[in-house]
């Protein structure tokens, strides 16, 4: 006897449900009515044989989260078939990052996104929490810190390390700077982003922060400073790595040190029910792991210092 698949109105509805978490915005989203959206459900756990839904709130079984997944994935190809209207099959997705990140990290990664999911448009917003800059309708946002945010939930994404940098000019001017203890007549450039007393701390030295000189709330900022010569930067190296690659920064120490935080992906409890955020998440996260792979085999930084 053949199988008897479930109706798509049926499945169309079950998704929708499952990440609205709502009869009555399923049913504005389907142009149906809410008892349409209550009939198709029953209609869907009667074919199916099993309670898709556990509580009112609209929270998945555990058997009625396996069979998402199962769904989301068929739907998704079908939206891929050759031949649909486009314009009836896309998602929004708004994810807010820091400046640095975006531009370092997520940028030169982004065809990759946009190639591998069309039906997607993202769209991109500056976060900065330190300075209270937070956009606040997005679905995912990236953060760097501890990773415990109020009412959000989150996972790692990417750690890294920390290191002086600061251009050839500077170092070939101000050098040599063989020890740590060089840096004590250099020019610190400062950023509440990356403080000093970190690295000082890990090196045994009982500096205080400094005080004077150039400030810089964005690391991007800090970067092109210290490639213009104007002092040392304490900076995250895969953020740094476009001043790396083209020469414009380099390492003054071999010796690097893990950053106290980390990047986080963070996001508002349900968000992650919807195709389009778990897709993202996975995505990020397999790139950055990729890239992790790739660097742990590469050659380390150069290092140049001064006779």
């Amino acid at each position: 006897m053949a199988m008897r698949i479930p109706p798509i109105q049926c499945l169309l509805t079950f998704e929708a449900l499952a990440r609205l978490r709502s009869v009555t915005h399923t049913a504005e989203e389907l142009c149906v009515t809410p008892s349409a959206v209550s009939h198709r459900i029953k209609q869907l756990e009667q074919l199916v044989g099993m309670r898709l839904f556990g509580r009112s709130d609209f929270s998945l079984t555990t058997k009625g989260s396996e069979y998402l997944s199962h769904v989301r994935e068929a739907l998704a190809m079908l939206e891929r078939f050759p031949g649909r209207n486009p314009a009836l099959s896309r998602r929004k997705l708004r994810v807010a990052v820091t400046p640095t990140f975006a531009r370092s990290i997520l940028m030169p990664r982004l065809r990759q996104f946009t190639s591998a999911y069309p039906e997607i448009d993202l769209s991109l917003h500056v976060n900065i929490p330190l300075l209270d800059v937070v956009a606040e309708d997005a679905d995912l946002t990236i953060r760097y810190g501890a990773g415990r945010y109020a009412d959000l939930e989150s996972v790692c994404i990417m750690k890294d390390i920390i290191s002086p940098l600061a251009s050839p000019a500077y170092i070939e001017e101000f050098g040599p700077f063989r020890s740590v203890q060089d840096l004590q007549n250099a020019k610190l450039l400062r950023s509440p982003l990356e403080p000093w007393r970190t690295w000082f701390a890990a090196h045994d030295l009982d500096w205080p922060e400094p005080m004077d000189g150039s400030s810089f709330n964005d690391v991007g900022l800090a970067c092109d400073a210290a490639a213009q010569g104007l002092g040392v930067a304490l900076v995250r190296l895969q953020l740094a790595q476009p001043w790396l690659a083209n020469g414009s920064l380099v390492r003054l120490f071999e010796r690097s040190i893990p950053s106290p935080h980390a990047h986080y992906l963070c996001w508002r409890t349900g968000n992650m029910d919807r195709w389009e955020c778990s897709t993202f998440a996975r995505w990020l996260q397999e790139s950055l792991q990729q890239d992790v792979s790739v660097a742990e085999a590469a050659t380390p930084q150069r290092v140049l210092t001064t006779a």
